[in-house]
């Protein structure tokens, strides 16, 4: 008997904090059968996109360093992965 009671004590913060997180709060938007925000999923898909667009960028400026340097290196006559330090 003492043995349920001191775990329902126990219980009812944990269940209070869980339920005040922002995963309870998605929970209980999902049971009230809220619809999630259009706007604001428009936003994060086009914030999406952007970073994609971003990422791309930087990947072809990394190769054509990359290449720059191998010529660099080739007309040097250094071999491919040596320091002229």
């Amino acid at each position: 008997m003492w043995g349920l009671f001191f775990l329902l004590i126990l219980l009812i913060p944990l269940v209070a904090v869980i339920l005040d997180s922002q995963l309870g709060r998605a929970l209980a938007r999902r049971i009230e059968g809220g619809a999630p925000d259009n706007a604001r999923l428009s936003r994060l898909e086009n914030e999406v996109d952007r970073l994609a667009a971003e990422v791309e960028r930087l990947r072809e400026q990394a190769e054509f360093t990359t290449r720059l340097l191998e010529e660099r290196a080739r007309e040097e006559g250094l071999p491919p992965g040596e320091d002229r330090g």
